[in-house]
């Protein structure tokens, strides 16, 4: 700022993350754009929130700050499935953990008040995003109220935030207040007990308002829904699963309304999301001037900066609408794509770097073949509810020409400079399916031997809960994988991810899905256990045990060794698993599956891993129960073992 002339910045960014100035990192993205449009933009990142003296140490900032927990929910950032510490973060300098509070957003918020107050605070990122509203939280094992009502901050910015910010940063310096920006599109704000509704904006109505899935009265305009109150959604399981289906149905920003919902006496009010971006404003924003490299004030390296920083972002949104995700959540189900000459100058820019080794690491997004797909009808996409392009069947207007991206993959692996592109985002394979020359493209030349697949599960039932599509599917795909890369004369293997204790899976649907590994001869080293995010359907029928879109009940896994049992018959060929599969197996009656015959999960006898492993274990496991033990009201706190003797006294006298 010394050098740069600057008395004070007109916005400070707060950000969870170390900061990388790389088109992959939110704050980066924000903070470039801004300053494009000539704002002074300062970042701090990963300030020592315990007192606010960090926050102040950018100087007053004259528009806003804007508060963001990173690139992910700082609570997933900090605690696994088990609800247990992670021992690292990745968004941090040397993988270290515990550089950012938990709810990180609230905290920041908080702190830049006591910094500056009656300076602007406006919350972004993904953790705000999806915690605009009432939310299922699977870390306190409750429904939490807004982030507006819990960091009150002054707005939330949901979805991708460019052209928001923007606007704000624009207004504010015009002179309008905080409390004036009621009518941008992407933001939620919250109303005071005394504060009219304002009028919603002409700017804001779309196209197919009118919509009999809605199941509460709209407002007198016929452009505002009235979500069930934050306390009925708390307080009611089938509240809450009719407020989840509510919000995911108005998500399409061509004719989504405008959501009310009630906090005690105050209201949050929800703007219908923010219309995409065009493949111009994308470019720009894209080809700003980032330099790929974290700041050099850290003298540790940052593991998700070092990922990602060969590779390059083509397009954002998914259309794929899985339950369990938040990407079409977050970022929209319509696809925003770049240019090809936008993407290939990145790919040069890469390139052209001293420590480039030659190889691009990626060019993707949310999926890696997506690229320039949408609705082929602009009249049916202006109405279209659906949550998914592509589940329970590819819809028959979204256009699948793979065409455009198998040009751009061809054109990126001869820039100058460049020995290989590789394809890591993951590949939607019954998209996929329908190409055959991107299935050869693939495996002649953007797989290194193993290809990253997620089919997520075997159980039609549980594929279903998930909306994604049937396990025949993936067998196709893989199948079609094999014949490209033996007729490119290549020996090229899948490795497909698979979820544990998604709702809807119970022990038997987790055999089915040991048995197919076993008969497909896959051993995953890596599984995945079922995190409910904030907002999404799956957190829903986790939470209240009923499918959002019907209210029928759905099975769902609870208990610590229930989930357990479900991450092990993953891994049944792993010894340690031996007890917890054992354990599964009898509880389903499947004891067939416990022997030495080849279609056993598990031989007769522990192995001795197994043994080893319980015995190590058996101290913890008994201190955990005494301390549960001493919990249950009324009981006495345990001590050691009376002796019936007794015990000698003083003497006598």
């Amino acid at each position: 700022m010394d050098a740069l002339g600057w008395d004070a910045p007109d916005v400070v960014l707060v950000t969870g993350d170390a900061y990388v100035d790389h088109p992959s990192f939110a704050n980066a993205l924000v903070a470039r754009t801004l300053a494009a449009d000539g704002w002074r933009v300062a970042l701090l990142a990963q300030p020592d929130w315990h007192s606010a003296d960090p926050f102040r140490s950018l100087g007053r900032p004259r528009l806003f700050f804007g508060v963001s927990a990173g690139n992910m929910d700082s609570m997933l950032n900090h605690y696994t499935a088990q609800r247990k510490p992670r021992s690292d973060d990745a968004y941090s300098p040397g993988g270290a953990a515990g550089r950012r509070p938990d709810r990180a957003t609230n905290v920041y918020a908080q702190r830049c008040r006591e910094a500056y107050p009656g300076v602007p605070v406006i919350a972004g990122g993904v953790e705000a995003s999806l915690r605009r509203l009432a939310h299922y939280d699977y870390w306190s094992d409750t429904v939490r109220p807004s982030i507006l009502v819990s960091s009150k901050a002054d707005l939330v910015v949901f979805g991708m935030g460019e052209r928001a910010v923007r606007e704000i940063a624009r207004r504010l310096d015009a002179g309008e207040t905080a409390r004036e920006l009621t009518d941008i599109r992407g933001t939620a704000y919250l109303l005071g007990r005394t504060a009219d509704l304002p009028p919603f904006a002409e700017t804001m109505l779309a196209a197919g308002t009118a919509s009999p899935e809605v199941s509460v009265s709209d407002g007198p305009d016929g452009a505002t829904v009235d979500l069930p109150a934050f306390e009925q959604s708390r307080d009611d399981k089938v509240a809450f699963s009719i407020l989840n289906r509510l919000v995911h149905r108005e998500s399409n920003p061509l004719n989504a309304r405008r959501l009310l919902q009630r906090h005690g006496d105050r209201l949050v009010v929800q703007n219908p999301p923010a219309l995409g971006l065009s493949e111009e404003e994308l470019d720009r924003t894209y080809g700003q001037p980032f330099t790929r490299r974290p700041h050099p004030s850290y003298a540790e390296a940052i593991p998700a900066a070092e990922m990602i920083q060969d590779s390059v972002t083509i397009m954002r949104g998914c259309f794929g609408g899985c339950s369990f995700c938040s990407i079409t959540n977050h970022q929209g189900r319509a696809i925003q794509s770049r240019s090809k000459e936008s993407v290939l100058a990145e790919v040069d820019d890469v390139a052209a770097r001293p420590d480039f080794k030659g190889h691009i690491s990626d060019i993707g997004g949310p999926t890696a073949n997506m690229y320039k797909m949408r609705c082929g009808s602009e009249e049916i996409e202006a109405k279209c509810r659906r949550l998914s392009c592509v589940f329970p069947s590819i819809c028959r207007h979204l256009t699948t020409d793979h065409d455009p991206l198998i040009e751009l993959m061809r054109d990126a692996r001869q820039r100058p400079g460049v020995k290989s592109v590789r394809i890591s985002s993951g590949v939607r394979m019954d998209l996929a399916e329908r190409s055959p020359e991107y299935l050869r493209e693939l495996a002649e030349h953007h797989v290194g031997g193993q290809l990253k697949v997620a089919p997520e599960h075997v159980s039609e039932r549980v594929l279903k809960m998930m909306k994604k599509p049937p396990q025949r599917s993936f067998e196709a795909f893989a199948e079609r994988f094999q014949e490209a890369s033996k007729a490119v004369g290549k020996e090229q293997y899948l490795i497909p991810y698979f979820i544990a204790s998604h709702p809807g899976s119970t022990v038997d649907d987790m055999i089915e899905l040991a048995l197919f590994l076993k008969g497909a001869g896959y051993k995953p080293r890596q599984v995945q256990d079922f995190i409910p995010a904030p907002m999404d359907l799956a957190a829903s029928v986790y939470h209240t045990g009923l499918d959002p879109h019907t209210l029928q009940p759905v099975p769902v896994v609870r208990k610590l060794n229930d989930r357990k049992q479900q991450r092990a018959l993953m891994q049944f060929f792993k010894p340690e698993n031996w007890f917890l599969v054992r354990e599964a197996l009898e509880s389903a009656g499947r004891q067939d599956l416990i022997g030495d015959g080849p279609q056993c999960l598990i031989p007769t006898r522990p192995p001795r891993e197994a043994r080893d492993g319980r015995r190590s274990r058996a101290p913890a496991e008994f201190g955990r129960f005494v301390h549960e033990d001493e919990l249950r009201p009324g009981r006495r706190r345990p001590g050691p073992p009376r002796s019936r003797r007794r015990r000698p006294g003083p003497p006598k006298s």
